[in-house]
């Protein structure tokens, strides 16, 4: 006993003699956990989720281990082989309200890295706070906030009245015909019982949130000509090349009427049908490259039209038979509609942004009470999985909280700066607290 506490007494007064920078090791704090709301959406944003041939598998084993640690119930769903949809469930109190549902997109659109600045799946994070990846905007970013404002509402000890589920679909990027189209027609969906939706929306470039009560259409229309063959020297009627100059001269004159009427104030380049080429495909190849001296009897070009939801599909189709691709210049054209115009009802896809829908209303006062403000209503220019749920009827609303920062989805250099990043999620904390505490909209 005496010796242990002799040896005891000398190994004190040792350890007093070091020096204190040999002490300080000794006793420096155990390392803290380097996880957080930033670093979890840089791991995110690594999977290379781009098309053509998007990684699924892991962001979503990710996803799920990321739900199942805050204690969410998880189902992982595939309506087609390697397409997997991802559904997170928080359970409210009184489930047998309709429930909510936050959606967002496993895919990205390509990139190249030759033109970023840093890696596009790298998720770099500069001095200066920006994150840059492929999908920091469009729309990863959402993904997270979404399950870190319930992270921070669940430390809190909040409970949903409703019960909140959030989506993670595949294909937006190409339609969506195997992600949320699939995902909205099924039992499983139906069992959800959804009564409101957030979708995906875009970065502002100013200090006022933006929301989409609405998508436009897109139609794939591709015209093709037909004539004679003949000589490159030769001038004549009714060539595949010429069918093909006159039609396109015709396309751009109603372009251009449509652009004038942006360009006057009088609509937002959403509110009108835009059209534009986006392929021509003719001539006659060489070995060096096409043949210059003789005229095709084949020409092929490819339009994307964007059709808001107050458009009569009608007329359009009824342009495109009688003056875009007429028969009599031996013409036909195809149209591929990418989604629906029209919901259950035969109603235009738009969700109402007035006191007709009670949901605008706390949505509303959910922004404010984040110290947010909303800008406008907007018809989205582009098309997301919302028009799916639109067509069930379902009040949906496009929204991504991204103030000062320019619209950069599908672009180079795609970033977002981590302060509004994790506004947003103080944002959706807000949202998930008074939509899933509404009880009167049913």
């Amino acid at each position: 006993m005496v010796n242990a506490l002799s040896f005891a007494l000398l190994l004190t007064f040792a350890l007093l003699l070091l020096p204190s920078s040999r002490l300080s090791l000794a006793t420096s704090p155990p390392q803290q956990d380097p996880q957080t709301p930033i670093t979890r959406f840089q791991k995110y944003l690594r999977f290379n989720t781009a098309h053509p041939n998007p990684n699924y598998t892991a962001p979503v084993f990710f996803l799920t281990s990321l739900a199942q640690s805050l204690g969410l119930k998880t189902q992982t769903l595939e309506f087609i082989s390697n397409k997997p949809t991802l559904l997170i469930s928080w359970q409210g109190s009184n489930p047998s309200l309709p429930s909510l549902l936050f959606n967002s997109h496993l895919d990205s659109v390509p990139a190249e890295p030759s033109k970023w600045t840093h890696p596009p799946f790298s998720a770099t994070l500069t001095p200066e706070g920006k994150i840059f990846a492929r999908g920091a905007q469009d729309d990863k970013c959402i993904a997270i906030q979404y399950l870190e404002a319930i992270r921070n509402l669940k430390a809190r000890n909040f409970v949903p009245t409703r019960t909140l589920h959030i989506s993670f679909v595949p294909d937006e990027e190409i339609g969506g015909i195997d992600g949320a189209d699939k995902f909205v027609k099924s039992k499983e969906f139906k069992d959800l019982d959804v009564g409101f939706v957030l979708d995906e929306g875009l970065a502002s470039a100013n200090d006022e949130f933006r929301v989409f009560y609405a998508d436009r259409s897109p139609w794939n229309l591709i015209i093709k000509a037909k004539g004679v063959p003949g000589h490159g020297s030769r001038m004549y009627d009714n060539g595949a090349m010429e069918n093909l100059m006159d039609s396109i001269e015709v396309i751009n004159r109603f372009r251009d009427s449509q652009f004038d009427i942006v360009k006057a104030g009088k609509a937002a380049n959403s509110e009108v049908i835009s059209v534009n080429p986006v392929f021509l495909k003719a001539g006659i190849p060489s070995p060096t490259g096409f043949v210059m001296n003789m005229q095709p009897s084949e020409a092929e070009a490819g339009f994307d039209l964007r059709l808001p939801p107050t458009a009569d599909p009608d007329p359009m189709k009824k342009r495109i038979a009688e003056e875009w691709a007429p028969a009599v210049r031996n013409m036909t054209y195809e149209i591929i509609e990418k989604g629906p115009l029209r919901d259950y009802m035969g109603r235009p896809l738009m969700t109402a942004t007035d006191d007709s829908n009670p949901w605008w209303s706390v949505f509303k006062q959910a922004i404010a009470a984040a110290g947010g403000k909303l800008a406008k209503p907007e018809i989205l220019r582009s098309t997301t999985d919302a028009r799916f749920m639109r067509q069930l009827g379902i009040p949906t609303f496009g929204f991504s909280p991204m103030t000062n920062t320019p619209v950069l989805s599908h672009d180079h250099n795609e970033f977002l700066k981590d302060t509004i990043f994790l506004k947003g999620i103080e944002v959706y904390e807000h949202i998930i607290h008074a939509l899933s505490s509404f009880e009167e909209a049913n």
